[in-house]
């Protein structure tokens, strides 16, 4: 009896203690009314016992026992509505993982940072002196970054700036680790890369692997038989007397003459491909290609983005020693002395070059693996015919380079509509399915674009390489229309004919152009720097910059320009006609392109179902931007080009007659609907 009471009063205190509930009067309210004050203590413990209690009349209440609550969760209206939640949870969560691998099956391929803008080529000696020596340093280079970013670039390529005994500071390197100290220290250097990253940009520089200069560590090593160095270079005995040497064969270096000299301290002969002072690494050494993949691992882990490798068609030589045949066979071979008179079939792209440049990339793409710092790698293949040049973009499942740099438009000294067309079209037509092209029309080692064909193709050709599908690189100074400098007596003991288009950058109209503070600079500026310079033509709303600033603009906001197909339609002596198309777009951009003289353009007779009038996106007469045109008779002036766009849903690359007309690197369509590119075209 005394058992049953204290279990009565244990229930009775659980009971009330539920009753209080906190403060919760409304559940104190139910209970007290569901509750009859007369039923005997022993119905109470029947009720919460075995018996199930009567919930019909009792709604859920804050602080409930779990008995309770279980038998309220157990009813349909309360297991249902979970049932139906939990369902509905699992379905869409497989909806969405199935959604976005459908997202990403049918997603082209996102563009890497070396696609998605234009490139910014610097020859730093020659783009801002900051300590007033009359030389451009990296420091120099670091204060005209905003200028840059208004340029809307996306990398910055350095040329070479390694220890060099060289004046030009291009090729003869002493020490491939350290910076030249014309040009500042490391700590600038590396100061250097993160004021780039803090804008947005990326960082490339040259790297010549071929050879080094005489006065370097491995050479002076070498010509001593020390170790591991004693083959770092190519050694040959030879026959040297009275101060006459008598080659191994007759190999000769691309500045003429025979390529072997003769070393008075290992008596033997080395070879070099181009200046005596810049004795060629021998490649068949595995030590070698080690100490290169170490130097190309330094200069990443500096946080460097990329490399533009230079003359790689010379890294391998035959080991034989057989002559190379002559051009004309029946010239005398004692006089044969000009680079282009013989055949280089024994000293260029020989088997297993292209083995090594692979390597590079291997070794690159081991720097490559986190998000957002993939690491290009540029081949300057300069001299090679079109189809060994593609070879550098690699094999279907092996890559090598991102792409070979093109520099055939550099090359054209006639302006000329057939021979931009013929330059566009080898590069497309050849270009190996899925990959990237790219167009400069200037560089350190040719003629400014004023200087070869007229400032009044500056805005047009301009025009062109960001009009084109692929990468546009500038040469510092094109987007204000520099030009070579015009003196003779340069100061300089090397190949004056590559110093005309390097001359000081022109910033503004004050002393050596805003360039340098010093009383002398390295080379002059050029006599036009008081019109032609960047602070002039900032003001000037038709200027050369500002078009270049438009340009730009258009090329990064229009996936018409970055993904586009290309479809010419045209070309004479005078123009060149294509235009710019995506699925899912329909508006197509038609590129017109005058190099002659004034000539009538009928855009109906070559673009089927294109408008009676067309709007300008942009002209280089700057006076016609947001008007229209009639599509049947277009007038432009020597060296004028247009932007047109209009609307239509039958887009050119569809038709079978220009099916043959139209290229694209990468695939892509856009769905308005939920604004993303697909590839389900």
């Amino acid at each position: 009896m005394a058992e049953n009471k204290g279990k009565t009063d244990s229930i009775r205190m659980s009971m009330q203690g539920c009753q209080t509930n906190n403060g919760f009067v409304q559940n104190e309210d139910i209970l007290e009314k569901d509750l009859d004050p007369g039923s005997r203590l022993d119905d109470a413990v029947a009720v919460l016992g075995p018996v199930e209690p009567d919930l019909k009349d009792i709604r859920p209440y804050a602080g409930m026992p779990k008995e309770v609550l279980f038998q309220f969760s157990g009813q349909a209206r309360y297991r249902l509505p979970r049932e139906v939640l939990f369902w509905l949870t699992v379905a869409s969560v497989f909806v969405l993982i199935g959604a976005t691998i459908a997202i990403i099956a049918v997603s082209p391929k996102c563009l890497d940072w070396w696609q998605a803008g234009p490139m910014y080529q610097i020859y730093p000696r020659s783009f801002k002196d900051s300590d007033m020596d009359g030389n451009g340093d990296l420091k120099g280079i670091q204060e005209k970054l905003d200028y840059i970013t208004t340029l809307n670039i996306k990398t910055i390529w350095i040329t070479s700036f390694y220890k060099s005994s060289l004046k030009d500071f291009r090729h003869g390197v002493e020490d491939f680790r350290e910076i030249d100290p014309i040009f500042g220290t490391m700590k600038d250097f590396e100061n250097l890369v993160a004021a780039i990253h803090d804008k947005g940009l990326k960082l490339i520089i040259d790297f010549i692997p071929n050879h080094t200069s005489d006065k370097h560590a491995w050479f002076q090593l070498s010509r001593t038989r020390t170790g591991k160095y004693t083959d770092y270079y190519i050694w040959h005995d030879c026959t040297h007397e009275n101060g006459i040497t008598v080659p191994p064969n007759n190999w000769l270096s691309v500045y003429g003459n025979s390529s072997w000299h003769f070393d008075e301290v290992r008596n033997q002969c080395y070879f070099h491909q181009f200046m005596r002072e810049q004795p060629d690494l021998n490649f068949h050494n595995p030590d070698v290609q080690e100490e290169i993949k170490e130097i190309i691992q330094f200069w990443l882990t500096k946080g460097v983005d990329g490399f533009s490798f230079d003359a790689v068609k010379f890294l391998l030589e035959a080991e034989h020693l057989r002559d190379e045949a002559q051009v004309n066979k029946t010239q005398i071979p004692d006089t044969v002395t000009h680079y282009w008179e013989l055949y280089h079939d024994f000293t260029t792209t020989q088997v297993g070059m292209h083995d090594i440049v692979r390597s590079f990339r291997q070794t690159m793409d081991q720097y490559s693996r986190e998000p957002g710092r993939y690491r290009f790698m540029g081949i300057e293949a300069y001299g090679e015919s079109i189809d060994r040049t593609m070879m550098y973009y690699g094999l279907p499942f092996v890559q090598e380079a991102d792409f070979p740099f093109n520099d055939y438009l550099s090359e054209l000294n006639t302006p000329s509509g057939n021979g931009v067309f013929e330059v566009i079209t080898s590069w497309m037509e050849n270009m190996p399915e899925g990959k990237w092209p790219n167009w400069m029309i200037g560089g350190p080692d040719r003629a400014r674009l004023t200087s070869r064909l007229g400032a009044e193709y500056v805005n047009i050709m301009n025009m062109l390489v960001f009009t084109l599908p692929g990468t546009p690189i500038t040469y510092y100074g094109e987007e204000i229309g520099m030009r070579n400098i015009l003196v003779t007596n340069l100061n300089e003991s090397y190949d004056v004919d590559t110093l005309f288009s390097k001359s000081p950058m022109q910033w503004d109209n004050s002393s050596n152009a805003g360039f340098s503070e010093a009383s002398h600079t390295w080379l002059p500026t050029s006599s036009d720097y008081h019109t032609v310079n960047v602070d002039v033509q900032k003001t000037q709303p038709r200027s050369a910059l500002k078009f270049y600033q438009e340009l730009s603009l258009l090329h990064v906001n229009e996936l018409l320009l970055s993904r586009g197909w290309f479809c010419y339609l045209r070309n004479n002596s005078h123009s060149v006609v294509y235009t710019r198309e995506l699925d899912g777009i329909d508006r197509v951009f038609l590129v017109v392109l005058n190099f002659g003289e004034s000539s009538p353009l009928n855009l109906k007779e070559m673009v089927p179902n294109i408008p009676t009038r067309a709007s300008i996106r942009l002209s280089t007469s700057f006076a016609d931007k947001g008007g229209e045109v009639d599509t049947h008779d277009i007038l432009l002036d020597k060296g004028e080009g247009l932007v047109l766009e209009y609307n239509t849903k039958n887009l050119l690359h569809h038709q079978t007659a220009f099916r043959d007309r139209c290229f694209v690197s990468n695939r892509a369509c856009y769905s308005s609907t939920l604004n993303l590119l697909h590839s389900l075209c």
